[in-house]
């Protein structure tokens, strides 16, 4: 019999790690089982052991996404070859010539088959998936676990078969839905593609069942062993993830996203609803109302506050708030590896902190420095600042104070910001130079390559590398702030401006900026596109490297955003009116190139980038908003149909 399921995984014998063989080398979480039992293994072996049991799923929660690349054949080979998502945005850019960023997204090579943005065959979504239909059909099996753990470990796994196939969806579209685990012997595969609105519904489904038999949040003795684990309120935020992905015009639209090649997936609702319809934005802000409205009757999480209010004291809560697990503010984290700077090849420092960023990766845009507004809230307008000559400002006074919206410092490395930032808010060590022949930048940003080719680096998870040693690598899938911009984006889309706009300056607020009326008072909030292009901005800044800018472009169909020709910043140290590129490292008093530990005075140059150019700035084809299904796939005939376009 040829199998026509969707992968292997899904099809093939148990599991990975319940094969018939030995499974002495495996481990199992954070704080569990070190040593699986030896001998053969299978269901009867792991559900008739209550410890087992909960080792199982937790391995299925190993297989949740995970953002960061972080070793070499461990998936980034599977995500563009170590690139990120935001690279493809408008905020980053990747100067990696080698990297599938470059290869074939850039170039515009990228044809249905290859591994692309996120591997439809890859990445363990069916192999997770498969693994939490397995416990959900044998964990009532087990003894010696009572009821009321076994109801709430199988509300986890619904969530993580929901997640999963969130991660997928924001890809393709429409997805076969499976309802149960396959082992090879059936009859047929017949499980043809579905709908945009049943694969919403799916999901939302099974978050739906699922919240009410999980806790509010975890006790202490969940968070020292198994932090991370799904609670009611990240159920009920990932609804309104889901919701407000599907409610954007990339699917919910008077016309499909692509017109052009077949138009069967279109034809099917498989990649839109087939018309717009405003109840899908009720839908959406319901949920975000039920999921704050739980907020104030449970209590607990809240957004992570400065201790002060000084830059870095904000910046250091914006830091905790974005890689800490379990705090107040984080509602779903993942992560592969449990502490960084561990020196070896295969280690997430290795790869992510000290080599892609090193080699221009992941290099912020001056485009995205510009949509950091003022400390003050006020926005930031290149061109105006250099007319008003207050340029020699935009990172810091003249007596080193900071001048932007604190989370710039932590989003990207600028010239002249300290090199570290303690948990304290303490900002120390040398002064970073970014100017053309500084200590750290040499001649990047003229050969537009490497870490400083932008004339930027970037420092979110980096941290300016020192300060990433020792901590645990989460990844944020899900966080309060982000639940109060989905809120606020709901509420514009329905026509309350007003509340819309409380929930952004909450975020705001958080790092000390005033509100967006204060802020900008000559703009129209009263505009609807007004307030959703300010909110945008808003996730942007508060989001950035969390997969948040790129498929925000992509559900807004924001095609002339991705048209846009993105630059970078020279900047060009200055002595008595001229340049004077020299780095003052090393310096003493009397030597020549001394200065101050403060040089003050620049010139500025911005520039197209262009050495690693992007084909889409001359033509963006509609068809890249959602990725191709891969043409063997197709072949299998399960009822998998393409994307339009491809």
């Amino acid at each position: 019999m040829k199998p026509k399921y969707i992968l292997a995984s899904l099809l093939g014998v148990f599991f990975l790690m319940i094969t018939s063989g030995c499974v002495d080398g495996i481990k199992f979480g954070d704080s569990f089982l070190e040593k699986a039992p030896g001998g053969d293994v299978t269901k009867d072996t792991i559900f008739n052991n209550p410890e087992y049991t909960r080792d199982f799923l937790w391995n299925t929660y190993s297989m949740l996404y995970y953002g960061l690349p972080y070793y070499w054949d461990g998936g980034v080979g599977q995500k563009m070859n170590t690139g990120m998502f935001e690279t493809l945005s408008d905020c980053w850019h990747s100067h990696n010539s080698w990297d599938e960023v470059n290869r074939e997204f850039y170039s515009g090579t990228y044809i249905p088959g290859n591994a692309g943005k996120f591997n439809y065959c890859g990445e363990n979504v069916w192999q997770a998936v498969r693994a939490a239909y397995i416990f959900l059909e044998n964990v009532d099996k087990t003894p010696d676990m009572s009821d009321a753990e076994k109801t709430r470990l199988k509300a986890e796994a619904k969530c993580i078969i929901a997640s999963r196939y969130f991660d997928m969806f924001r890809h393709y579209g429409g997805l076969p839905i499976a309802k149960q685990s396959y082992n090879g012997t059936e009859g047929t595969y017949e499980l043809p593609r579905a709908t945009v609105e049943e694969t919403v519904n799916f999901m939302v489904g099974l978050l739906d069942e699922a919240a009410p038999d999980l806790p509010w949040v975890l006790d202490e003795s969940d968070r020292s062993n198994w932090d991370g684990r799904f609670t009611r309120a990240a159920a009920m935020g990932l609804k309104c993830k889901i919701l407000v992905f599907a409610a954007s015009p990339l699917f919910n639209s008077a016309t499909p996203y692509c017109t052009t090649g077949d138009q069967k997936a279109n034809e099917k609702h498989q990649t839109w609803y087939g018309g717009y319809k405003p109840e899908l934005w009720t839908q959406c802000l319901k949920a975000c109302k039920d999921f704050f409205d739980a907020v104030q009757q449970n209590g607990y999480y809240h957004l992570v506050q400065a201790d002060g209010n000084t830059p870095g004291q904000y910046r250091a809560a914006f830091r905790e708030a974005y890689s800490a697990r379990g705090t107040t503010e984080m509602l779903i984290s993942t992560r592969y590896k449990y502490q960084t700077y561990k020196g070896n090849w295969e280690d997430w420092n290795s790869k992510f902190v000290s080599e892609w960023n090193a080699f221009g990766g992941y290099t912020p845009t001056e485009d995205y420095m510009e949509m950091f507004p003022w400390k003050d809230g006020r926005p930031f307008n290149f061109e105006q600042e250099e007319k008003d000559n207050n340029l020699d400002n935009m990172f810091e006074d003249k007596d080193g104070n900071l001048t932007r919206d604190p989370r710039l410092y932590e989003t990207m490395i600028v010239n002249n910001m300290r090199h570290s930032l303690n948990d304290n808010g303490n900002m120390s060590g040398r002064c970073e130079e970014l100017w053309v022949n500084g200590r750290e930048c040499g001649n990047g940003p003229q050969t537009e390559s490497g870490q400083y080719a932008t004339g930027f680096a970037n420092n979110k998870f980096y941290m300016n590398k020192d300060d990433a040693k020792g901590r645990v690598n989460c990844w944020p899938y899900l966080r309060l702030s982000e639940m109060y911009l989905i809120y606020a984006e709901a509420l514009a889309q329905t026509g309350d401006y007003e509340d819309a706009i409380k929930q952004v300056d909450i975020v705001r607020a958080r790092v000390g900026l005033k509100g967006l009326k204060e802020s900008m008072p000559d703009k129209n909030f009263d505009d609807k596109n007004t307030l959703i292009d300010a909110i945008m901005n808003e996730r942007a800044c508060e989001l950035g490297l969390e997969d948040t800018r790129f498929f925000d472009m992509i559900r807004y169909r924001r095609a002339d955003l991705f048209e846009k020709k993105l630059h970078g910043l020279r900047i060009y140290r200055q002595k008595d009116g001229k340049d004077y590129n020299y780095s003052y490292s090393d310096k003493v008093a009397g030597q020549e190139g001394w200065q101050a530990t403060q040089p003050f005075n620049f010139r500025y140059e911005k520039y197209v980038l262009g050495n690693v150019a992007r084909v889409w700035w001359t033509h963006f084809d509609p068809k890249w908003y959602l990725s191709a299904f891969p043409p063997t796939e197709i072949n299998k005939g399960y009822g998998l149909t393409q994307n339009p376009g491809w």
